[in-house]
């Protein structure tokens, strides 16, 4: 049992060490912090192993770097969500994201994280595998579309095409979620 605890630690660190890193790098201020962040990802990860299996591996560690990344920024000022929307009535979905994506972390600014992450797992279920997986890889993991086609052996547009029907998909389950976001 160690041993194969071990193997899959080894293997996830294989699959998904390099792109986790990029991606927290993209997100926190420096190497050092990114370090410290995916330091304590495996960490945890280790430590749920022994629990059982995780369907998802990559979407889970990405979910916990993103709370791990988030934790980090605790400690910086507060902001309130009024204070970030826009003045006109501009429905840019770039305010949207400077919400979600925001260095400050507040109450109100942790339960719309949550939620919308919340919301768009539960939407990511939804889906077929075959697109949800592309979905994942592309969007979350930071995978390009041409080492996807290398690793499932199926044509880059028809990859694209799968992650098109998904992307409908979630815009379409979350888009009363953004409307009561950005409403407020």
């Amino acid at each position: 049992m160690p041993e194969e605890r071990n193997n899959t630690i080894i293997q996830a660190i294989g699959a998904y060490g390099k792109n986790l890193l990029g991606f927290i790098r993209r997100r926190v201020k420096n190497d050092a912090d990114a370090e410290d962040i995916l330091q304590d990802v495996w960490y945890q990860f280790s430590s749920v192993i022994n629990a059982g299996p995780i369907e998802q591996t990559g979407a889970w560690l990405y979910k916990v770097a993103r709370n791990k990344i988030l934790d980090k920024h605790k400690k910086h000022t507060e902001t309130l969500i009024d204070d970030m929307l826009p003045d006109d009535d501009d429905d840019d979905l770039s305010d949207f994201k400077a919400i979600l994506l925001m260095e400050t972390n507040t109450p109100e600014t942790e339960y719309v994280r949550n939620l919308f992450w919340e919301q768009l797992f539960n939407a990511l279920n939804e889906l077929p595998e075959v697109q949800r997986q592309v979905f994942i890889w592309q969007e979350l993991e930071d995978i390009p579309f041409k080492e996807i086609a290398e690793r499932t052996g199926e044509p880059i547009q028809t990859l694209v095409s799968r992650k098109r029907y998904a992307v409908l998909h979630l815009r379409d389950r979350l888009k009363e979620l953004y409307e009561e976001i950005t409403s407020i």
